[in-house]
C-alpha cells in the first residue's frame, strides 16, 4: 500500500497536468518513502519464501524448526528490514529536490513531478548499491522456490502410487501450489527486474518521454497491486 500510494497518487496527479504540487520537502519525502517501502516488500517477499522453504523441507526443518517458530524471530528480521531499508536510501533523501527550471541538464535527473541532483561517481555507487540489495533479495527468492518445486514435485512422484487407484480427475494438491509458487516468483522477479532496467534507462536518456516514465511506474506498481 506504501508502495503504490507513494508513487501512483504523485504519478496520477502529475498525468493530469497538475505542475509544481510537491515543494522540495514533499519531494524528499515521497521517493524516500516510495524507495523504502519498496525495499522493505522486497525483503519481507523474500523472507516470506525463505521461511516457506524451511517449512516445506524436513532436512532444514527439523534443525531450525525452535528458531522459526518464535514470532520474535520474524519481527527481528522484519525489524532488520526497515533498518536497512532506513539507511541505504538516505542519499535519496539528500539529492532529491522539487521541480528545477534549469536548463542545464547535464547534472540535473528530471522526473515529472521532481528532479535530482547527483554526480555520475555517487549515481554510480547509488545503483551498485540497489543492484547488490535487490539482487540479495531475488536470488534467494528463486532458489528458495526452485526448492520448494522440487520438493513438492518429489512428493508427488512419492505418492503416485496412492493416487493412482482414485477415479478422481482433480488436480492434485502438489500440483496447485507448484503452479501458484511459479507464477508468483515469475510476477515477481519479471515486475522487479523489468521495473529496474527501465528506471536505470531513464536516467540515462537525456528527455525520456512521458509514455517511457508511466510505462515504469506501471511495472513498479505491478507486483503490489
Amino acid at each position: 500500500n506504501l508502495v503504490l500510494c507513494s508513487k501512483g497518487i504523485p504519478q496520477t496527479l502529475a498525468a493530469f497536468g497538475l505542475e509544481g504540487f510537491l515543494d522540495g520537502a514533499g519531494c524528499k519525502l515521497v521517493f524516500y518513502l516510495h524507495r523504502v517501502a519498496r525495499g522493505v516488500s522486497l525483503s519481507t517477499t523474500c523472507l516470506l519464501s525463505g521461511f516457506q522453504a524451511i517449512k516445506l523441507c524436513p532436512s532444514i526443518s527439523r534443525w531450525m524448526e525452535l528458531q522459526i517458530r518464535s514470532p520474535k524471530c520474524i519481527v527481528f528480521y522484519c525489524f532488520l528490514c526497515w533498518v536497512l531499508h532506513f539507511m541505504v536510501n538516505i542519499p535519496i533523501a539528500m539529492y532529491v529536490t522539487g521541480p528545477t527550471n534549469s536548463k542545464n541538464m547535464s547534472m540535473v535527473f528530471v522526473y515529472r513531478y521532481c528532479s535530482s541532483h547527483l554526480s555520475d561517481i555517487l549515481f554510480s555507487v547509488t545503483a551498485v548499491i540497489y543492484l547488490f540489495t535487490d539482487s540479495m533479495c531475488l536470488g534467494p527468492m528463486v532458489w528458495t522456490s526452485g526448492s520448494m518445486v522440487l520438493v513438492l514435485h518429489r512428493h508427488k512422484q512419492r505418492v503416485q502410487h496412492i493416487r493412482s487407484s482414485s477415479l478422481s480427475p482433480r488436480t492434485s494438491h502438489e500440483t496447485r501450489a507448484t503452479h501458484t509458487i511459479l507464477i508468483l516468483v515469475s510476477m515477481f522477479v519479471s515486475f522487479h527486474a523489468l521495473a529496474s532496467i527501465l528506471s536505470y534507462q531513464i536516467t540515462q536518456i537525456h528527455n525520456p518521454s512521458h509514455w517511457l516514465r508511466s510505462i515504469s511506474v506501471l511495472l513498479a506498481s505491478g507486483f503490489p497491486t
